[in-house]
């Protein structure tokens, strides 16, 4: 009887695991003429160090469509706007340059956001405030003269002043901004407000490069800090400024909020003058 029960017990699980095949089968053929995979996507994780890199290769490119490109090998500053669109008219050459100038200068756009994004970072995340914003002044005056150079072929020109002045001028706004912050209430929003149009001044009057796009994209991701939607909308609404920036709020986005980087921090201090000075040579001997 009981070898009976059994044989019985296993024709019948015999039976299941048939009919079990036979329906992924079928699920598996069905899927094959749906076009519909079991995918899993996953988000890719981003340090510091990757949005540092990242940004810092969208510059790199910016800064060869302006120096080399433009500066060195179209000579930009010898048409007036009307002569180069004649120019570029007659000669298909320069017309492809001139194209490949504005791509990189695009490109370029990329990095403001994500440089503003790791300001407010490291602002909030700094051991020591004082160092941070006296790093920054430091390597502000000595990009100056590389920066004047790059972009002007000028040891000293006036007319515009270098991304650095910027972002000190936005450390000292986060400074001011934390303690209206702290203070709270209308009068602390108030307060906030006003050191933002303070801060838009002073980048207006010294005519310093991402100047209001990084102000009021640094305020943004400070004063909506934990607001994440409100601050990624605001966020990419300033960055249009730079045509391209709202396309960097993916890496932004990514971030995992490690902040580990392979290297010192004053490496990436220290590449902006120097990529600066490299291409401004360049150009001059194209020139």
């Amino acid at each position: 009887m009981y070898t009976e029960n059994k044989k019985r017990e296993g024709v019948r699980r015999q039976k299941e695991n048939c009919a079990g095949r036979s329906w992924k089968g079928e699920e598996q053929e069905m899927a094959g003429m749906t076009g519909r995979r079991n995918v899993v996507w996953k988000t890719p994780e981003i340090t510091s160090f990757g949005l540092k890199m990242f940004a810092c290769a969208a510059m790199l490119l910016q800064t060869i469509g302006i120096t080399v490109v433009q500066n060195g090998i179209i000579h930009l500053g010898s048409y007036t706007q009307e002569g180069l669109s004649k120019a570029m008219e007659a000669d298909s050459t320069l017309m492809m340059q001139a194209g490949i100038g504005s791509v990189l200068q695009l490109i370029g756009g990329l990095a403001v956001p994500v440089f503003a994004f790791l300001l407010v970072e490291g602002f909030l995340n700094t051991s020591s405030y004082r160092n941070y914003l006296l790093g920054m002044v430091i390597f502000a005056l000595l990009s100056e003269i590389p920066y004047d150079y790059a972009v002007s072929q000028k040891l000293i020109d006036w007319s515009s002043q270098n991304a650095l002045v910027t972002m000190s001028i936005c450390l000292l706004m986060l400074y001011f901004l934390r303690m209206c912050k702290e203070r709270g209430g209308a009068a602390g929003n108030l307060m906030q407000a006003v050191i933002v149009l303070c801060a838009i001044a002073w980048v207006t009057v010294f005519r310093s490069a991402y100047g209001l796009c990084m102000v009021l994209l640094v305020a943004d991701f400070y004063i909506f800090y934990t607001k994440n939607v409100l601050k990624t909308i605001l966020g990419v609404i300033a960055s249009l400024l730079y045509v391209t920036g709202p396309l960097s709020f993916y890496p932004i986005w990514c971030y995992n909020g490690v902040r580990k980087d392979k290297f010192s921090k004053y490496v990436f201090y220290a590449f902006y003058p120097l990529h600066l000075l490299v291409l401004g040579l360049i150009a001059n001997l194209l020139l």
